[in-house]
């Protein structure tokens, strides 16, 4: 396993205690492939703890380091088989699953399969139940998004196995939703207008901290069955959190104008259009600005001491993340989670579609690059580095589809130059990864068909490899039909220029190399 920041689990006051039998407590984690299950899973095997997961689809593990470390139960938060198998012989289990960025709907969803695990979670005698919910006020209306954390966590207090509710406000580090909006809004406007519960007093905290509080939480007291609040130390107003920003980044303080009629969904329109996160995501964030989030009381502390060297400061926090950024270290980000409403079949292996409708447009190219150098720009494709081809219509078509509420090409990558089954890549999510020879991506822009491209690298002659490219398009209906005929004259440029350009890059990296390495041997000799 990689080495881990603090927390790293191994801590003496959050590892795992044994059972009266001397064994190590089973921990289930639902929601493990999210952003903060998986920092919480390599952490809670660091603990000490055997570790199950319940996943949709197993094979997302192997895109995390700790994926050979768990156990893995195939199924879904409302699969009443999966869950029994899930549940059995568990001494805490995590729940970290939310639908926030489902839509209509989404508090059925969330209350469904909240019953369906309370209910499991009871018959199989779990001997604890850990959730994180959402810090808000005691009175007053919530926005769905903390109504439904709120009638969740009532679920579990209500379900006869002890449950610990940690309430957070909005959480801060490398790859989290809320950091990413921040940032972005921060770098992009010198001048920002802005809804008036811009004043709102928000009680940040530390994604390092709530990583504390969760694992602190499997040691808590049997009796203990409530929710309490958690919460970095600093409280503050969003547009001091801008501009704290700001100063962490080395930019200057930003001005921001309180404007009366900002509403909710006017500010995740335009969240939608200036910053990475999509307005599924950033409608449900932005609706809980509205209230004042600060901790009522501090009454975690006498169930969950504080870290030993006390509670990360929000400019801290910022920093940390912002270092892991430049690191391109970030452990996991909101990119990777699903996007509501795409499909995720995988790319059928019949090569005949079984005489389903199919469009494609294959490319080939050789290069003097070896396969290695052909494999490292394969890999790195996409993010900072582009698409290598007509760099304004692929502006244009994430434009497009950020419109109407994709995710559009502004997602970016969570490495640079690391890519892993699950990671999301732009609009795409990489669905399969051969390393050397292989890179799957499925479309995840909203397109009337299911859409695929293949990148592949293969031994070419006298050293070089030959590089592969295949697009996939499954149309849906008419609509389907009449956008790949829309889109066909476009694909010379981007399709051909992308085998091209790829192919020269590979060849130019071998050629920087080649000249530093020559440099090396004449500075030696």
């Amino acid at each position: 396993m990689t080495e881990l920041s603090t927390p790293t689990g191994r801590e003496e006051a959050l590892r795992a205690v044994p059972r009266s039998d001397g064994s190590a407590p089973r921990a289930l984690v639902l929601g493990a492939t999210g952003y903060i299950g998986g920092r919480l899973v390599p952490r809670l095997v660091a603990a000490g703890y055997r570790v199950r997961v319940l996943v949709r689809d197993p094979a997302r593990l192997a895109a995390f380091a700790w994926g050979d470390d768990v156990e893995a139960v195939e199924g879904s938060a409302t699969d009443a088989g999966a869950l029994a198998a899930a549940c059995d012989d568990v001494d805490v289990l995590y729940y970290l699953i939310h639908s926030m960025g489902q839509g209509r709907g989404f508090e059925e969803a969330d209350l469904a399969a909240a019953r369906a695990v309370a209910q499991a979670a009871a018959a199989a005698s779990v001997r604890r139940i850990v959730y994180l919910g959402g810090l808000h006020p005691r009175t007053g209306d919530l926005s769905p998004h903390l109504r439904s954390r709120v009638a969740v966590g009532e679920v579990f207090l209500a379900s006869g196995v002890p449950t610990l509710v940690l309430q957070a406000g909005v959480v801060i580090g490398s790859g989290s939703a809320s950091f990413e909006m921040i940032r972005h809004l921060t770098e992009v406007l010198p001048y920002m207008p802005a809804p008036r519960w811009v004043r709102n007093r928000i009680q940040p905290i530390a994604i390092r901290d709530v990583l504390h509080y969760l694992l602190g939480a499997a040691r808590v007291d049997a009796a203990v069955n409530r929710a309490v609040d958690i919460g970095g130390p600093d409280v503050l107003r969003y547009g001091q959190m801008m501009n704290g920003y700001a100063v962490e980044a080395g930019l200057r303080q930003r001005a921001i104008a309180a404007l009366p009629v900002l509403t909710p969904g006017l500010a995740s329109h335009w969240v939608n259009l200036v910053t990475p996160v999509p307005r599924a995501i950033a409608r449900p964030l932005i609706a809980s600005l509205v209230h004042e989030c600060v901790m009522d009381d501090h009454a975690v502390d006498a169930l969950i001491p504080p870290p030993a060297d006390g509670l990360t400061p929000y400019r801290r926090a910022v920093a940390l993340a912002l270092g892991r950024v430049e690191a391109d270290t970030v452990e996991t980000s909101w990119q990777d989670a699903e996007v509501t409403g795409i499909p995720s079949d995988p790319l059928p292996s019949d090569p005949d579609w079984a005489g389903r409708t199919v469009y494609t447009d294959v490319r080939s190219a050789a290069t003097t690059a070896s396969p290695e150098r052909l494999w490292a720009v394969i890999a790195g494709i996409g993010g900072e580095n582009g698409w290598y081809s007509a760099p304004l219509l692929w502006a244009l078509r994430g434009w497009m589809d950020r419109v109407v509420g994709g995710v559009g090409l502004t997602r970016g990558r969570r490495s640079r130059g690391r890519v892993a089954v699950g990671d999301a890549i732009d609009f795409w999510r990489v669905e399969r990864v051969e390393p050397g020879r292989l890179l799957r991506l499925r479309a995840e822009m909203r397109v009337p068909g299911l859409a695929w491209l293949d990148l592949q690298c293969e031994p070419g002659d006298d050293g070089g490899a030959r590089y592969r490219q295949r697009a996939v398009f499954f149309p849906s209906g008419l609509a389907g039909r009449l956008y790949w005929l829309a889109v066909l004259p476009f694909h010379g440029f981007i399709f051909r220029g992308m085998a091209a350009r790829i192919t020269a890059a590979a060849e130019a990296d071998a050629a920087v190399s080649a000249v530093g390495s020559a440099i090396e041997i004449g500075t030696r000799a």
